[in-house]
């Protein structure tokens, strides 16, 4: 079977493939484990709470309805805790959709969230329901999620796929096609044009690459082979992060504490701003991962 759930899990695999498959916890509706021919493509610490205890540390975890915790407690979002409640919360298993291929949906709403929680975005007011679908593809996996607001007034959010992409080392790769674009420097507080012609990491690094043109490719390169392209549709944004050893080191989660050598997360979102949605209406935006993509080049010359 393609499709397998148990209490906690979903496992979707190719068809007449076992070796490619994607595993996704009820929890947080996250996504644990990638694997294209047998070879894992996501990053899971190894102290991870996979019980539904706390939000896994790896895999891909979702940012809704904060990103960052907010200075201006008199937002709606401001009493929030950073990440807001989607990635700790269970989600509901919906089933498989499609036909052509393994495509699974969860989805959340209020009455899926601690209700203490949910009081802290706006005083509880705000109906929604959020859908999320995997589909796994031979060489790629794709993530979409749509956000409708079922209630009667108005609200602000950001969406992210807190994507931990499994790589070789971190000092060997670099990242592609964000030359020339806005970026905040969330270890700086600073924001300014990227003028590296490509990312390299050598310490902490903690970037929020703003209004990133669609058509782009963001890809992850080592030794001048392609890892990973990262398609975007409807997501602005981007923040790449690795937490180098400091921030390793303070994360009880965060095992083994050189873990930061072999992860990079680069995350589409819009968090830049707000998203404001109406009642009634939907918003929808998509990730694309793709492990098999020639080297790319492209600038903000339209």
């Amino acid at each position: 079977m393609p499709v397998q759930e148990t209490d906690d899990k979903v496992i979707v695999t190719f068809p007449n493939d076992d070796t490619t498959s994607v595993t996704v916890l009820k929890y947080g509706a996250t996504v644990i484990s990638w694997k294209v021919a047998g070879e894992e493509k996501l990053w899971v610490s190894e102290g991870a709470h996979l019980d539904g205890s706390k939000p896994v540390r790896g895999g891909i975890p979702l940012v809704f309805p904060i990103f960052g915790k907010l200075k201006d407690e008199s937002h709606a979002t401001g009493a929030l805790p950073q990440h807001g409640f989607a990635r700790n919360s269970t989600w509901e298993f919906l089933g498989q959709v499609g036909e052509k291929l393994p495509s699974v949906q969860f989805g959340l709403g209020p009455e899926n969230i601690d209700p203490e929680l949910y009081k802290k975005w706006g005083g509880g007011k705000y109906d929604f329901t959020l859908i999320f679908t995997v589909t796994l593809h031979d060489d790629a996996l794709k993530t979409d999620i749509e956000v409708e607001n079922t209630g009667n007034e108005a609200f602000d959010f950001n969406w992210l796929f807190h994507t931990y992409y499994k790589i070789p080392d971190i000092t060997d790769v670099l990242v592609n096609n964000l030359t020339d674009e806005k970026c905040f420097d969330q270890l700086l507080a600073e924001e300014y044009i990227e003028k590296s012609p490509v990312v390299q990491f050598h310490e902490e690094f903690d970037r929020i690459y703003k209004s990133v043109r669609n058509d782009k490719y963001i890809q992850i390169i080592d030794k001048g082979k392609v890892l990973m392209t990262l398609e975007r549709v409807n997501l602005p944004d981007a923040v790449v992060w690795n937490p180098w050893i400091k921030k390793s080191e303070g994360m009880a989660d965060f095992l083994p504490k050189l873990g930061y050598h072999n992860m990079l997360c680069i995350e589409p979102g819009h968090v830049s701003d707000f998203v404001n949605l109406k009642a009634g209406d939907k918003w929808s935006g998509s990730q694309i991962c793709e492990t098999h993509h020639d080297i790319k080049q492209q600038s903000n010359i339209y």
